[in-house]
């Protein structure tokens, strides 16, 4: 597969051009997919216009647009110019997409109608083309002088992270592309599989495996138009019935909390049944049939990234029999450093590493192993644009790509990731508490959306947001007479502080809990931008404390 081709994405577009012609390629729900020839052609057009309007070998092409088959067309498009993406995620404000056009130094942009009609201060010198509508082409060559190399800068990739502080990373067309052909086993594709396109293709996990590993093994990639609520999305999955989806945990836990988990507890008898093992599998096993059907009926390989998955969650799933993945990788290597197929993953494992991929665990604890996860290999980003700095700050001396993430590898090669280095919290005598651990607790309970759980002057807080709306209609079921939801809410706080500080050891358990009173700012990949919540004096929040 792909051998002796370079490792670029214009080899990738005439490689499954020429192998899967006249397949469907890309395709919104409901509508005729663009052939993977159609796309090559429409993708020519693009380039041949880019090239007309002043684009230069290796100028910056920002794409601002939601997922849509033109979204992948136009990425192939920049790289037929020999020039360099700007993916820049539809979630971000005009205030950061305009930081990022000024310091890609951007030469042209592509944007959809949805963006254009949405950002109305973009800078009038970026020369602009229309997403959905690039122009026709015969498909003939571009001029020679566009031809790339493999260790060319491919694209610069924004990520706001959780610092608050975005960085532009740069991947090669052999950073992509090695990752691509390392990580197209693991979902064990065929030719005209369909996937269903939740995550945003700007960002590195849904572009590298949600599309262009699809691309390169003939597969057709689905697009909603409208935003995934639960309708849009059951109706969507219902259409298209997938064999292979990508999400973030935030999607199946909701489905596990909000419909599933309500209703094995909802009878007295299947309450008492769920006590016992043997009938707790057997439940979640019919559990497991039902969510399968919820998601087409041909699912096999359920890749859940980008973040961490709850242990209650997993071992539902693990007993469920459902086909799920986990992966764990970062935008700097492209992304995806470990995972495995859905039939060999281990609980609370993201699987072993890529081939090609070499990790290191960075001055192992003695007694757990743990330390910090090093990476090296071809996937590895080229450095952060305009930032020297910071680039010599995540690499050692060696070379090797310090993750921020702590892990420990077992002996047959299985990776577990613990958490954030910078999150860490140190207990009075030194101990290593996880709040991601905590959290994961935490948000094992009834009505809890989400939680966070940081240090604050030698103590543990947790800030933990409700679901208001479902506690209050708990309260009315109780029939107990006039109670305020508010006090309900801090007695429900501080039954949860309690359950959870006897699970946990004496030097990691709670000594603050806080009801956060509006949803968690977060990432485009759905985890909490921990540094706008790590101080206890924001005003209105209701606490429970020793």
């Amino acid at each position: 597969m792909f051998e002796n081709t370079p490792m670029t994405l214009q080899a990738l577009l005439n490689y499954s051009t020429k192998k899967y012609t006249d397949q469907g390629a890309l395709a919104f729900v409901d509508q005729e997919p663009l052939s993977y020839r159609q796309v090559k052609t429409a993708a020519t057009g693009m380039a041949a216009r880019l090239i007309e309007l002043g684009v230069a070998k290796g100028d910056r092409v920002a794409l601002l647009g939601e997922n849509m088959p033109f979204w992948g067309v136009s990425y192939f498009a920049v790289a037929l110019a020999g020039a360099v993406s700007v993916p820049v995620l539809p979630d971000f404000t005009e205030e950061d997409i305009k930081g990022i056009l000024r310091h890609s130094g951007a030469k042209a942009m592509v944007i959809s109608d949805r963006m254009a009609a949405r950002l109305t201060d973009l800078p009038a010198d970026i020369q602009r083309i229309r997403m959905e509508e690039p122009l026709p082409s015969d498909g003939d060559g571009l001029p020679a002088d566009r031809t790339v190399e493999e260790d060319d800068l491919s694209a610069i990739i924004y990520t706001s992270g959780t610092t608050g502080s975005p960085k532009g990373v740069m991947l090669s067309h052999r950073n992509i592309l090695s990752n691509v052909l390392a990580a197209a086993p693991i979902p064990r594709m065929k030719p005209r599989e369909r996937l269903l396109s939740i995550l945003p293709l700007s960002h590195t996990y849904e572009c590298t495996i949600g599309f262009l590993i699809p691309f390169l093994m003939g597969a057709c990639v689905y697009y909603i138009k409208k935003p995934p609520t639960p309708t849009v999305l059951k109706e969507a999955l219902q259409k298209v019935r997938p064999g292979v989806m990508l999400s973030v945990p935030l999607l199946i836990e909701k489905i596990y909390r909000q419909n599933i988990k309500p209703t094995l507890n909802k009878s007295p008898f299947t309450r008492a049944l769920i006590r016992f093992a043997p009938a707790r599998g057997l439940l979640h096993r019919l559990a497991g049939k039902s969510l399968k059907q919820f998601f087409g009926g041909r699912l096999y390989f359920f890749g859940v990234g980008g973040a961490p998955l709850s242990p209650d969650v997993e071992k539902f799933l693990r007993q469920a029999r459902f086909p799920y993945a986990i992966g764990y990788g970062l935008t700097e290597t492209s992304p995806l450093i470990a995972g495995d197929n859905a039939a060999f993953t281990r609980f609370r494992s993201t699987g072993r590493v890529l081939q090609g991929v070499e990790v290191r665990i960075d001055d192992p604890d003695p007694e757990t192993g743990e330390g910090e996860i090093l990476v090296r290999g071809p996937n590895v980003m080229l450095g952060y644009y305009k930032d020297e700095e910071r680039t010599a700050e995540v690499f050692t001396p060696d070379g090797w790509f310090k993750t921020g993430d702590l892990g420990v590898m077992n002996d047959k090669g299985y990776l577990y990731i613990k958490g954030r280095s910078k999150n860490l919290i140190l207990g009075p005598s030194g101990e290593n508490v996880y709040p991601e651990s905590i959290e994961n607790l935490l948000n094992s309970f009834p009505y809890v959306e989400d939680s966070l759980v940081f240090a604050y002057e030698g103590t543990i807080i947790a800030r933990v947001q409700l679901d208001r709306e479902s506690l209050e209609k708990h309260l009315e079921s109780l029939k107990t007479g006039v109670r305020e939801v508010s006090d309900y809410a801090k007695e429900h706080l501080a039954e949860i502080r309690q359950t959870v500080n006897r699970k946990l050891s004496h030097f990691s358990r709670l000594n603050t809990i806080m009801e956060q009173p509006t949803p968690f700012e977060k990432t485009p990949t759905k985890k909490i931008k921990r540094f706008l919540y790590t101080k206890p004096e924001t005003p209105g929040l209701e606490e429970q404390t020793d």
